[in-house]
């Protein structure tokens, strides 16, 4: 089992930066890929970024490659994302998830935090 708790949303400016945190429990958090996913107002959620466990592999939507950036802590049991140059479409609830692989989709996900909002005003 693993337990996901996302932090770090907010309110921001168009161009702005936000850093988004998701705090994982459980001892095998370094065992499984995670990703960020993101639902617009009136949206499906959708693949924003995901990075393997190790780290080593990471895999970028086109609409936030250059401007978002993925890591992970596996000594603190969180992964990040950083988000640069945010803009008023990026506006979404985000959400971590993790499982054994690094994939795209919603469904392949067994694990997801409760989401944080994040909105950017033009």
């Amino acid at each position: 089992q693993v337990q996901l708790v996302e932090s770090g949303g907010g309110l921001v400016q168009a161009g702005g930066s936000l850093r988004l945190s998701c705090a994982a429990s459980g001892r095998t958090f370094s065992s499984y890929a995670m990703a960020w996913f993101r639902q617009p107002p009136g949206k499906e959620r959708e693949f924003v970024v995901g990075i393997s466990w190790t780290g080593a592999r990471t895999y970028y939507a086109d609409s936030v490659k250059g401007r978002f950036t993925i890591s992970r802590d596996n000594a603190k049991n969180t992964v990040y994302l950083q988000m640069n140059s945010l803009k008023p479409e990026d506006t979404a609830v985000y959400y971590c998830a993790a499982d054994n692989l690094l994939r795209l989709g919603v469904g392949d996900y067994e694990y997801w935090g409760q989401g944080t909002q994040v909105t950017v005003s033009s």
